[in-house]
C-alpha cells in the first residue's frame, strides 16, 4: 500500500481498554516533529496499541525476512508496547497521547523506562514506514532538490547516512531529519529520538543487531546499503518533508 504521512498519522494510538476489539478512527496532532499516530486525549486511560505493518510481514523479502519481521515487530515492537502500558497504569500518563508521553518525561531520570519504551514504540512504528516493497533508491522532486541542495549531492548523503549508521556504536539509530529547515543526517543511541530535540524526523534505520542480525549476522553496512538501495520509502520522507516546512 502507498502510505502517505497523512496516512501515518491516522495508524497508532488506540482507545481505551474496553474498547481494543474494533478500530477507531486517529486525529492527527500538530508537532514541529513527524508525529506516531495518536487520537486525541479523552476522559479515562487509553490504552497503547502495536500499530499494524504497512503490509505483510514477507513483503520485505529477500531484503529483509519474514522471519526477521516476525521476531522484530511481533516480540520487540510488541514488548515495548506492553512494557508502556504497564509503566504508565493508573498514572497521569496514561490519559496522553504517546508523543505527549515521550515529552512529558523526556530528561527525567526517574522515569527513564517509560521514555525508553514509549520512544521505542514510536521509533519502531516510523522506521516500518521508512521502508517499502520495491523502495529505495534516488528520490525525486522537491526532496531530491532539497538533499542535493543540503548535502552537494545525492550519493553525499548517501555516504553520510552510511557512516551514522555505521558509526552508531551499540543499538541506535540513523536518521533524515529536517533541522530548522535544514536537512541534516545524525544518529541516536539506544531509544534516543530527534523528537526530543526540536527535529522532524523524515526517516529512520534501525541499527539495533535485532533489526538485521538474523539475514545479515554481523555485516551492518551491508544491511545499511541494502536499505537504501531496495527499500527505502522515498514518498514517506516526502511526506515529511512537507510537513516540516509548514
Amino acid at each position: 500500500m502507498h502510505m502517505t504521512r497523512r496516512n501515518f498519522c491516522k495508524l497508532g494510538v488506540a482507545a481505551t481498554a474496553a474498547a481494543l476489539a474494533p478500530r477507531v478512527p486517529f486525529a492527527a496532532t500538530e508537532s514541529t516533529s513527524a508525529t506516531i499516530p495518536s487520537t486525541q486525549p479523552h476522559e479515562g486511560a487509553m490504552t497503547i496499541t502495536l500499530p499494524e505493518l504497512p503490509y505483510a510481514q514477507n513483503a520485505l523479502e529477500p531484503y529483509i525476512s519474514a522471519n526477521t519481521l516476525s521476531f522484530h515487530y511481533g516480540k520487540h515492537h510488541q514488548a515495548y508496547v506492553t512494557n508502556l502500558n504497564n509503566l504508565i497504569k493508573d498514572s497521569d500518563l496514561a490519559s496522553l497521547p504517546l508523543e505527549d508521553i515521550i515529552r512529558k518525561v523526556a530528561g527525567d531520570t526517574a522515569k527513564a523506562g517509560i521514555f525508553n519504551n514509549a520512544a521505542q514504540v514510536w521509533n519502531h512504528t516510523f522506521y516500518w514506514h521508512s521502508m517499502k516493497p520495491k523502495g529505495g533508491g534516488a528520490p525525486k522532486g522537491a526532496l531530491a532538490d532539497k538533499i542535493t541542495k543540503d548535502f552537494g549531492s545525492f550519493d553525499a548523503f548517501k555516504e553520510a547516512f552510511k557512516n551514522a549508521g555505521a558509526t552508531q556504536f551499540g543499538s541506535g539509530w540513523a536518521w533524515l531529519v529536517s533541522d530548522k529547515g535544514t536537512l541534516k543526517v545524525t544518529k541516536t543511541p539506544n531509544a534516543d529520538l530527534p523528537l526530543v530535540h526540536g527535529q522532524t524526523a523524515l526517516i529512520t534505520m534501525d541499527v539495533w543487531e535485532h533489526a538485521y542480525y538474523l539475514d545479515y549476522q554481523n555485516k551492518r553496512p551491508d544491511y545499511i546499503s541494502t536499505f537504501l538501495d531496495k527499500l527505502v520509502n522515498w514518498d514517506f520522507a516526502e511526506e515529511n518533508l512537507l510537513k516540516a516546512a509548514v
